[in-house]
């Protein structure tokens, strides 16, 4: 004799598989008998801080807004270099052969493309420059690149504000070394 083709597990997946359908059957009848919801009990509303409400918002509150004013999306990135179009930097690489090289921005440590047609002056390796970035076909690229001029002592001491007093005791100073180096030159 032959084996029944219906095994053990066959038969419990068919016994689970009409359970399931009986108790589908029943919750679909329980929801007919409730009786059919109604569209108003289906209304979420939102309330003035964006949550889900099931009472309508009140209508003293509303607040015209224009839709044009609504800006979506992060604001595009010339608008915030419109506010500091110079920007310093240092010259990280730069190949004279081939006339390119990148400039790593001093404020964000970004690294900006920089090519010798864009330059004002010669640069270097190293050197700490101004320039302007633009929008190039790969990326923002610097342009208008020059040197940046650096102060140095001496330019820093003509710009230090002296009052009188001090002005007149160093007149006396010095009139003072002058005439002892003239007494000694005279001996």
């Amino acid at each position: 004799m032959a084996k029944s083709q219906e095994t053990f597990n066959k038969k419990e997946k068919e016994k689970l598989r009409i359970k399931k359908r009986e108790e589908k059957q029943k919750k679909k009848d329980e929801r007919k008998a409730e009786g059919a919801s109604s569209f108003d009990d289906m209304i979420a509303y939102v309330d003035e801080n964006g949550n889900l409400s099931a009472t309508p918002p009140d209508p003293l509150k509303k607040k015209k807004v224009i839709a044009a004013n609504i800006e979506i999306g992060i604001p595009t990135r010339e608008d915030s270099e419109a506010v500091n179009p110079n920007h310093i930097g240092i010259v990280t690489f730069f190949d004279t052969s081939k006339g390119y090289g990148f400039i790593k921005d001093r404020d964000n440590q970004e690294s900006y493309f920089s090519h010798v047609n864009g330059h004002l002056e010669a640069i270097s390796e190293r050197d700490t420059v101004t320039f302007r970035i633009e929008k190039g076909m790969k990326g923002w690229n610097a342009v208008d690149v020059k040197k940046e001029v650096k102060a140095t002592k001496d330019a820093k001491a003509v710009v230090e504000v002296v009052s009188d007093e001090e002005v007149a005791e160093a007149e006396n100073e010095e009139a003072i070394e002058n005439s002892e180096s003239t007494e000694e030159k005279e001996k």
